[in-house]
């Protein structure tokens, strides 16, 4: 019986081997932090799927988030601001950048911003609003963007803030119908 239950188990080792191959294999876990997005609806870009990734370099996250452009003009950066929210209801702002990058008008892409963000997390979180997006003939600003952002954190879902449209007079494209003299 012995000798019986010992064959047995030599022979299933043999069949679950690979199994145990395989989990060996697997890569590391990755360590996203989700990020809520505060939507600005009256700007020609809108965030989706915004995480916060390790860095491979160094402490610190990186920034990745998918970006779709909804305007007939060509969006070659903008501004956005990250803030903490902790267990007591606190807003803490993290961050604020401007990232330059390229999408073509009613496209969609995927990036991935280089630039190291670092704090420590515990567990708090983060919301993501964009405060400026750039092309090269206009600028959408959002007017009061750092209100309507803690209004957002602390639950407060009815204001919207206004966005102002500017021409862009230093990315525009130079005027070539003049002559020249």
């Amino acid at each position: 019986m012995y000798a019986t239950n010992l064959l047995v188990l030599f022979i299933a080792s043999f069949f679950f081997a690979p199994l145990r191959l395989w989990a060996q294999n697997d890569p590391p876990p990755t360590y996203d932090l989700a990020i809520d997005v505060f939507q600005v609806l009256e700007l020609p870009l809108n965030v989706h799927e915004a995480a916060l990734s390790k860095s491979e370099k160094g402490g610190g996250y990186v920034l990745t988030l998918s970006l779709s452009n909804s305007s007939e003009l060509k969006i070659i950066g903008l501004r956005y601001s990250l803030v903490s929210i902790d267990a007591e209801n606190k807003v803490r702002f993290r961050v604020n950048r401007t990232e330059g990058f390229s999408i073509l008008p009613y496209k969609t892409k995927s990036l991935t911003f280089k630039t190291p963000i670092r704090f420590k997390s515990n567990g708090e979180r983060l919301v993501l609003m964009l405060e400026q997006v750039i092309s090269r003939e206009s600028i959408w600003e959002v007017v009061k963007a750092k209100e309507a952002l803690d209004a957002y954190a602390r639950g407060d879902y009815s204001v919207m803030p206004a966005v102002l449209r500017v021409a862009n007079q230093v990315d525009a494209p130079p005027v070539t119908d003049r002559p020249r003299y």
